[in-house]
Parts: C-alpha cells; structure tokens; sequence
C-alpha cells in the first residue's frame, strides 16, 4: 500500500496503521486475478477479466495458500459452447453441501439431495450435471510481489488416481499428510496431462519453501481478499465477460522456482468422481522417506 497523507498525524499515541477488511464494499478498489487453465496446455494471467502478460507452457510452480476443506460444486442448465459469453452458474456450492444464496436457480436444498447430483443427469446421460471443482489461493514461485490469485481446478483433476510422484489434488493432499506436510508448506508443480484432450492438471511436490516464501504465505493467510478468492465462480472473478476460445500459444521454456515465469505478466473437463470404499483402516498414501525423495538431495543442505 503507498504511504499517502490524508490528514496531519499526531506523532504520539500510539497509533497504527490498519489494513481494511472490508475493502470488497468500497466499489473499484478491489483487483481480481486469477490463473486460467485451458485445452491449449497453457497457464494464463487474468487481471481484472483480462488476460495479461505471457502464457507459461505446461508446467507452473506455485504455492497454495488456501483451499476450502470439501470440492466444491456449479451446475449449468445450457449445453457447453466455448463461444458463448461467460455467465454465473446458474446453481452453484462453495462447501458441497448446500446452494450459495446468491445462485439464481438452486436445484435443491441441498446437494446430497439434488437431482443433478445424481449419476446419468449429465449430458447424455452421462456422469453428474453438477460437476466438482477447487478454486485454490495461490501465490506464483519467483513472483516477488506476493499477488495471490485463483486457479479453479476441475473435476477431472481432483480424483485421479496417482501415476508415480503425480497426483489428483485430493490424492495429494492425503500424500502430503501422510508426510507431515501440507499444500501451504511446499512447492507444488502444476503438470498439465498431456494424454488427455482435455485440461487435466496431475499435482507434483517440488521443494519446501524459502524464507521469504514463507513469509509471503503468512501474509497471504491473513489477507481477507484470499478467502474471497475461494468462494467466488472464475465467471463472478471476471464480472461475466465474454471469454475469447483459446488462441495457439508457442512453447516457452520450462519456468524455474527462482524465476516469475509469467515474466511481467474454463474449459469444460469431464467429471470424474471420488470412489467411495469400504470403511477399513488404511495405511498411509505414502511414508514419509517418499516426500524426501521426490524433493532430492537439496534437503541435506537445509540442515543447520
């Protein structure tokens, strides 16, 4: 925030400089970003429903800052068009559990009950009408500038089944318990699925973090514009703009954690949903030996 002078500050009293939470009821002061996944392969920066500054081609290292504790859920009553203009859900869940108030056509009270949520009331009879997705808070490795922005993760996304170190986002944060960590507390690399014609992302543990990047989750964590960033649709995020279809972007090279990869810059996905098993005890994901492994030998210099 720049230091301006709006009025003549006594010198004494101990008096403190506050930062508003409440800054979304001021009306043109609030910046939305957002992070936009697509079919092309490519990460893209979304700035106030604009897209800005360069494409990162497949892979994006970032720190996840904040998530809600269960997926959350929307439903469209129109047919998929990649051409048509960007609108609300027409009923849409930030918990799973029970329609946000705001939501223009609730399809149930709640959605345990909803007849979208039910296996065959998708297109064609396929899969569920009410599709999953995470909207996650997370900051850019090698962006200094501790802008934290939305990524909006969907269905296809979240319940994969691993493939090595490479994990559906649910799946991952099980693998990161059971190695004491968690999503705030490392390097995540984002891999897009280059198998799928669609825009699967696999979750990958790079390395824990920095001083300074840990540092700048802290700050993150206490910023009420964080957790505004979990609960808002990307359509509600870009105020209902009409998205231009994906253009072809050229392959850029690899983004590195000590660089900002986006230099000084939702298309559908098939829904797969979480299997449910039998209730038994489990081992652990993975031991705890895994996460060291897959982080390598640059563990060895963290030691005092």
């Amino acid at each position: 925030m720049n230091e301006i002078t709006i009025f003549d500050q006594p010198t004494e009293g101990g008096f403190v400089r506050r930062e508003s939470g409440r800054l979304d009821r001021m009306g043109g002061g609030i910046t939305s970003r957002r992070i936009k996944i697509s079919n092309g392969r490519v990460f893209k920066k979304v700035v106030n429903g604009e897209e800005i500054g360069k494409a990162v081609d497949k892979q994006l290292d970032v720190i996840i800052v904040d998530w809600l504790t269960e997926p959350s859920r929307k439903f469209y009553a129109g047919a998929y068009d990649k051409n048509a203009k960007a609108t609300l859900p027409d009923c849409w869940s930030n918990d799973g559990v029970t329609p946000e108030k705001s939501a223009k056509a609730p399809q149930a009270k709640s959605c345990m009950e909803c007849p979208k949520n039910v296996k065959g009331s998708g297109s064609n009879g396929q899969g569920k009408a009410c599709r999953y997705e995470r909207r996650l808070a997370v900051l850019v490795a090698g962006d200094l500038s501790g802008d934290v922005y939305q990524i909006t993760v969907p269905g296809g996304s979240l319940f994969s089944n691993n493939e090595g170190n490479r994990y559906g986002f649910e799946g991952y944060k099980k693998f990161l318990i059971a190695n004491n960590a968690a999503p705030d507390t490392v390097v995540t690399s984002l891999i897009y699925d280059l198998e799928t014609d669609t825009a699967k992302l696999w979750f990958k543990a790079a390395s824990y973090l920095t001083q300074p990047q840990a540092a700048a989750v802290d700050v993150a964590q206490k910023d009420p514009a964080t957790d505004r960033l979990l609960k808002l649709t990307a359509a509600a995020m870009d105020g209902a703009k009409a998205v231009a279809a994906p253009e072809p972007v050229a392959a850029i090279a690899p983004p590195t954690a000590s660089v900002n990869p986006f230099g000084d810059d939702d298309d559908a996905d098939e829904e797969e949903a979480p299997v449910k098993r039998a209730a038994k005890k489990e081992t652990p994901a993975a031991p705890k030996a895994e996460l060291n492994e897959v982080l390598g030998d640059w563990l060895e210099d963290d030691e005092d």
